[in-house]
């Protein structure tokens, strides 16, 4: 067991900290991944958190307060973020793929070139998203509000 502190996108002071099940030697992206897994269970505040190339596949995020936070290059495939609050968020290259963002709050996230394939997006807000170069292949977009988004 390892402490391990998730810190602000901007100003990098530590909003949480985390014990989690890991050696120093686990890789960078996967103890990122545990402390927010941790956070989330814990209801902690992570909004604008720094969560980049975080590993959280398959990830239980129901209900996570994820707004503003950096996810860039995060694998979150097959992960649960139903009902979660992702506005503003920072979704650059994440994998994306089979994710369930079902009425999840994605207004004015940046998923440009992330991968959306086979993702639940029904009834997902994307106002103002920007979707440039984003892989939606199979993604079920059904009642998904793109009022304004970029693609």
């Amino acid at each position: 067991m390892i402490k391990f502190e998730i810190r602000n996108r901007w100003s990098g002071e530590t909003q949480f900290t985390a014990e989690i099940d890991a050696e120093e030697t686990t890789a960078e992206s996967i103890k990122i991944g545990r402390a927010a897994k941790w956070a989330v269970e814990t209801g902690a505040d992570i909004s604008n958190a720094n969560l980049a190339g975080a590993y959280l596949s398959n990830a239980n995020l129901f209900n996570a307060n994820l707004s503003g936070t950096n996810l860039s290059g995060a694998d979150l495939s097959g992960a649960n973020l139903s009902n979660a609050n992702l506005t503003g968020a920072n979704l650059t290259g994440a994998n994306l793929t089979g994710v369930y963002l079902f009425h999840a709050d994605l207004a004015g996230a940046i998923l440009a070139v992330a991968k959306l394939r086979r993702a639940c997006l029904v009834g997902a807000d994307l106002t103002g998203a920007d979707l440039s170069g984003a892989n939606l292949f199979r993604a079920n977009l059904f009642r998904a509000n793109f009022t304004d988004a970029i693609s």
